[in-house]
């Protein structure tokens, strides 16, 4: 927000939440028209080549965004971020082969948490670090940038001694070093791993479709949050610094780290993975509607509250990213599990790149109706975003989810 107010392009206060959601769907939609691609290189070639061209891209292209002069210059950096960097989907397909059968909730829960931890800890970076100014520096949001691309430099260096969970032959096959074994795959059936078949895998498709949904409206939650956090109190927002913000999420990313670790795997192993993503959207839903009823707090109690809200609703949503994650995995076999998690991603950066863009221009728009009869204010923000929450829960049941193996 910071950024895009800095870059003079917004004509009103209130229409700067519009322009900052349009930087965010940039990398969106540029990693929606590459993942499929990245997938299946990572089935052919291998998951460690594309793991490491990825972080190598973000060690580049993040440290451009920081020198970003211009709203333009700002959005084609962060577009060709999200084209070069296919690391997730491997990743996701990486953690599912490396783990026994029994410990993959925990492998996926590590990945889910890591990128959880993620949303929460970027913008608590941005938020500590954005606008410190160095002697005559004409770049105040270098430093935050730069300080992630040191880390995934370092990320990509120990990527070097990442064991690949494929191994290729003479004649192409491919073996796996998974300790994960199909049923299917202990068949001398020959398996067709092109993409059509993989789009008329219905029990992969409806995962994917769910957490496509569930994507969508997190990543619109993730824009509202911090932009309702620092809007003023006369707009419904919180009037909070960046610096609070980010207090809240550091504090969020700490203890979605310690539950998800813990008690995730628990809790799939008794209830399973479609009831845990069920039962997540379900609680979801009440915590999100007593948001704008959480700004009428102020001093101590407001800040308990919100992180109390902050931490909650983050790890209602890992819940629900891995257990989607862990039911597109057990729908394919592990020589199609790149281009699965490919399309994963396709689908989810689409949302994603809707969600940014949708959440500022209805915050934006919601707003400029505080005195509205029908949810005035941010009380139609978040009734938006449940909504999207309640559709995704209709989408858990049968007949439109189907698994195979829960």
């Amino acid at each position: 927000m910071m950024l895009i107010r800095d870059f003079n392009i917004a004509e009103k206060e209130e229409d700067i939440n519009y322009y900052a959601g349009f930087v965010g769907s940039a990398y969106m939609i540029g990693r929606a028209l590459t993942s499929v691609f990245w997938g299946m290189c990572a089935d052919r070639y291998g998951r460690k080549p594309v793991i490491t061209i990825g972080t190598s891209t973000v060690v580049i292209f993040n440290t451009l965004f920081g020198f970003s002069v211009n709203y333009w210059m700002a959005i084609i950096t962060r577009f060709l971020l999200g084209s070069l960097n296919g690391l997730l989907g491997p990743i996701r397909a990486y953690a599912c082969e490396l783990f026994r059968e029994e410990h993959q909730a925990l492998g996926l829960s590590s990945i889910s948490t890591s990128y959880g931890i993620g949303l929460v800890i970027g913008p608590a970076l941005g938020g500590f670090l954005a606008q410190v100014y160095i002697s005559n520096c004409i770049f105040p949001y270098l430093l935050p940038c730069l300080c992630i691309s040191i880390f995934a430099l370092f990320v990509t260096t120990g990527a070097i001694w990442l064991p690949e969970t494929l191994h290729f032959h003479q004649k192409n096959e491919v073996e796996s070093t998974s300790y994960v074994v199909d049923a299917e795959e202990n068949t001398n059936e020959k398996k067709d791993s092109t993409l059509i078949s993989l789009l008329k895998n219905w029990p992969l498709m409806s995962s994917i479709i769910v957490y496509s949904v569930f994507s969508l409206q997190n990543m619109a939650y993730s824009e509202i949050f911090s932009l309702w956090a620092v809007s003023p109190r006369s707009l419904g927002g919180l009037s909070y610094t960046t610096e609070d913000v980010g207090i809240v999420l550091s504090i969020t990313g700490l203890s979605l780290l310690l539950f998800q670790m813990a008690l995730y795997p628990i809790a799939e192993r008794r209830f399973g993975p479609i009831m845990v993503v069920r039962m997540s959207g379900v609680l979801s839903i009440p915590l999100l509607a007593s948001y704008p009823y959480i700004a009428m707090l102020s001093g101590f109690m407001l800040f308990f509250t919100l992180s109390c809200a902050s931490i909650v609703r983050s790890v209602l949503s890992v819940c629900i990213t891995t257990g989607t994650l862990m039911l597109q995995n057990k729908a394919v076999d592990q020589h199609q599990r790149g281009a699965a998690n490919g399309i994963a991603m396709t689908l989810m950066s689409i949302c994603k790149a809707i969600g940014p863009a949708c959440g500022g221009a209805l915050l934006s728009w919601s707003q400029k109706r505080l005195n509205a009869a029908f949810l005035p204010g941010d009380q139609m923000i978040f009734f938006l975003l449940n909504v999207i929450d309640g559709i995704g829960v209709l989408l858990t049941f049968k007949p439109f989810l189907i698994s195979n193996h829960y």
